[in-house]
């Protein structure tokens, strides 16, 4: 069983930044692909970023393309996710996820199998 602990959620004001990170354990994260998702009340939780087992491919939602990045380092069992040039309107909560085939990136929440808690995001106008 993968277990997946988020953390660096906050309060920020508009255009500032966060590192979101997140610790797995149980096992090892370089068997799986990973991404992180948020849902805002109200919505539906949607991706917003996934990589491959070993980070040769990614993909981000347009709404954060250019402006987040995701990256991991299997040696840390850890997944990061630096999100810069916050919006109002990516104010959510952010999930990390993990799944398999590792080297397929998820295209749908469902195909994830492992989830940890969430962590908080707002940001002010």
């Amino acid at each position: 069983q993968l277990h997946l602990v988020e953390s660096g959620g906050g309060l920020v004001q508009a255009g500032g930044s966060l590192r979101l990170s997140c610790a797995a354990s149980g096992r090892t994260v370089s068997s799986y692909a990973v991404g992180w998702s948020r849902q805002a009340p109200g919505k539906e939780r949607e991706i917003v970023a996934t990589t491959t087992w070993n980070g040769d491919s990614t993909y981000y939602a347009g709404s954060v393309k250019g402006r987040f990045t995701i990256s991991r380092d299997n040696a840390k069992n850890t997944v990061y996710l630096q999100m810069n040039g916050l919006k109002p309107e990516d104010t959510a909560v952010y999930y990390c996820a993990a799944g398999v085939p590792k080297a397929v990136l998820p295209g749908r929440p469902a195909q994830f199998n492992y989830w940890g808690q969430g962590t908080q995001v707002t940001v002010s106008s």
